[in-house]
């Protein structure tokens, strides 16, 4: 089962496996939005490189979404690529990584501590670099930008850095520290692109916040950080902010469906971030295993075989399938 575990989205290799499930199949298994941004862009020309004009503009679209126009950002071809980049930036020492997180911030950085929520105060008092994620996957909890922002300050004090990884923060309205923060504060954002506007084949994100290591991350990356298709789809997306207030409310809504739906099968969702629930009960390698031969892809665990995380459905025909698949046996 470990390829299904390690990352949410792996259809090919769930049909290998289930070869007689019905199809097509429902991909609940990556918390990234099944209705996505779907305005205007301007044309591609994919035979010019991308131009820096569209590069700019696409960083200011970003910056102005994310309510931080002030702080520093720079694109990433995703924000994995921001987390893979984060050994290059010689961060401060010792490293800490909250659990349970994602599974892509223990290769980030190599060597971490990995600590538990409620032990980051006292962390912060001894410096170095935290990372963690807000909204957090897989159990979608959600700590106040208020708080983050007051450990970032504890943590600055004594030469340290606090990394938040807000992968799922446009999601969530007043979710992200990034409107908190002044030049000054030691704190690097990732944000991704994919998953609230739910066009992650895009590869798309950021990183923002403290001005010399988003500079040092834009070097790294060089003059064509992303794609011209990138560019052009990201900047309309960040400027359509009547989607994003309306997407932002349908999600609720549909995450408030997605609950009673759980709850009439006995099953207590978790998180704050609607963009998916998890649930935990000693039948979910089983329910996982009974969703998979019915065609619905959800996210088991392997180092907590309790868990299952479940994306929203897309419509009504994908309530009506995980509705019935639940319900047998």
């Amino acid at each position: 089962m470990h390829a299904l575990t390690f990352h949410g989205g792996r259809l090919d290799e769930a049909a290998r496996r289930y070869p007689h499930a019905p199809l097509p199949w429902i991909d609940l298994s990556t918390g990234i939005n099944p209705l996505p941004w779907h305005g205007q862009a301007p044309p591609v020309d994919l035979h010019a490189l991308p131009s820096p004009a569209a590069l700019d503009a696409l960083a200011r679209a970003a910056a102005g979404a994310f309510g931080a126009p002030e702080i520093a950002l720079t694109a990433l071809p995703g924000s994995e690529i921001g987390l893979r980049l984060l050994a290059c930036l010689d961060l401060p020492r010792p490293f800490h990584l909250v659990a349970p997180g994602y599974r892509s911030h223990q290769s980030a950085l190599p060597g971490a501590t990995v600590v538990r929520i409620d032990t980051i105060a006292d962390l912060a008092r001894h410096g170095g670099t935290l990372l963690l994620a807000n909204p957090n996957n897989p159990d979608g909890r959600l700590l106040a930008p208020e708080h983050l922002r007051s450990l970032a300050r504890t943590l600055a004090a004594q030469g340290g850095l606090l990394i938040v990884d807000e992968a799922f923060a446009d999601a969530v309205d007043g979710a992200s520290i990034l409107p908190l923060l002044t030049p000054q504060d030691r704190v690097l954002v990732l944000r991704s692109f994919g998953k609230f506007y739910g066009l992650a084949g895009v590869r798309l994100g950021f990183a923002c916040g403290a001005a010399d290591l988003v500079a040092r991350i834009a070097e790294l990356l060089g003059s064509w950080p992303v794609s011209a298709t990138a560019l052009a789809l990201g900047t309309a997306a960040y400027r359509d902010g009547a989607w994003q207030a309306r997407t932002r409310a349908t999600l609720i809504a549909t995450a408030a469906r997605l609950d009673r739906l759980l709850a009439a099968h006995g099953l207590a969702p978790h998180g704050d971030c609607p963009l998916f629930r998890l649930i935990e009960s000693e039948g979910a390698a089983s329910r996982f295993e009974r969703l998979a031969h019915a065609g619905i892809l959800t996210r088991p665990f392997d180092y907590a075989p309790d868990w299952l995380r479940i994306g929203l459905p897309a419509d009504d025909a994908a309530f009506a399938r995980l509705d019935a698949a639940l319900g047998h046996g």
